[in-house]
């Protein structure tokens, strides 16, 4: 069932979702099932997959020489999602990147996503690789996530790369992009960072993730300014606890968002991480109460594939 089904089917209802990542190379998948099950109890009605980068791997060939090669140490996105779908009979979401995937290699996991019965695509263009300053689209692949967005939608009126089909049944995907509540990185403004998710749903997005956030006053902002754009989709929060102290400084460094002085000092006045980890889970706690009482269809949680903070949120809230 598609994304948008399922709020409809909720009748306003708020809706728990949560987003996981694949296990590296070499690990079992019984150890991601051990931090699913706990969360089933909630009824998700679909669990988002992430897919990483490739990157590149030095092997030392001796007397100083190194041979660099590239690599993806979590693979297996389509995998999981239909190891899950299979296991719990419910919805995945697999992340499709424009950055590591030519245009083909696309079209080619979208047909595997449409046999495999997962009507659901995340679609984002991606981070830059480690040795990258900027994002460098891949030789082949799309420069932004609103050209990703276009394929799939293609895709669903029978037009392929080389050819377009006439007749036959058509993938009927429902696409997800993101949204940034306080822009994205690079973007030189809000309005212009507006301006490009407009650019998304006109193209063929279905509805609309945020990045974290932990001030609740500016996503329903964010809503607003979306509406004044036209932007009239689902938008759905991603909420993520905080964790280690090292947060503090991590997230605003990569995300480039702010964190409130309350939840600032409340941490700094932690003596250790398993402080950290209770603050974080009451903050989360609060912003849940406050987005389901305003009436947010659904609420999203990065889970990194960990599970005990979102449980202990999930029974507050649900």
């Amino acid at each position: 069932m598609k994304v948008t089904e399922h709020i409809e089917r909720a009748k306003g209802k708020t809706l728990f979702s949560f987003e996981i990542i694949p296990p590296q190379k070499g690990s079992n998948i019984n150890e991601l099932y051990k931090n699913i099950d706990p969360l089933m109890e909630f009824n998700p009605p679909f669990i988002d997959v992430t897919t990483s980068r490739e990157e590149f791997v030095y092997i030392d060939k001796g007397e100083g020489l190194l041979d660099r090669k590239i690599t993806r140490r979590r693979p297996g996105t389509l995998g999981i999602c239909a190891a899950i779908k299979h296991k719990y009979d419910v919805d995945t979401i697999p992340h499709l990147l424009c950055g590591g995937f030519t245009k083909e290699e696309t079209e080619y996991m979208l047909v595997d996503c449409h046999y495999l019965g997962i009507n659901n695509i995340m679609a984002l263009r991606g981070d830059a690789m480690k040795h990258q300053r900027y994002f460098e689209p891949t030789a082949g692949g799309h420069s932004y996530a609103v050209d990703l967005v276009r394929q799939i939608h293609n895709l669903r009126c029978g037009k392929y790369l080389h050819e377009t089909l006439e007749e036959g049944e058509r993938a009927s995907f429902c696409v997800g992009v993101a949204g940034y509540p306080e822009k994205h990185l690079e973007a030189p403004s809000i309005d212009f960072d507006l301006k490009k998710l407009k650019e998304k749903v006109d193209a063929g997005a279905d509805y609309v993730v945020t990045q974290m956030f932990f001030d609740n006053q500016k996503f329903f902002r964010f809503i607003e300014q979306a509406k004044d754009y036209g932007i009239h989709v689902p938008i759905i929060p991603g909420l993520k606890p905080i964790a280690v102290k090292r947060h503090l400084q991590l997230l605003p460094q990569v995300f480039k968002i702010d964190l409130p002085d309350t939840l600032i000092a409340a941490v700094e006045k932690c003596k250790n991480n398993k402080e950290v980890r209770q603050v974080g889970v009451e903050w989360s706690i609060q912003q849940s109460k406050e987005l389901k009482e305003a009436g947010i269809p659904v609420l999203h949680y990065y889970s990194m594939g960990k599970s005990d903070n979102i449980k202990t949120i999930a029974e507050a809230v649900f």
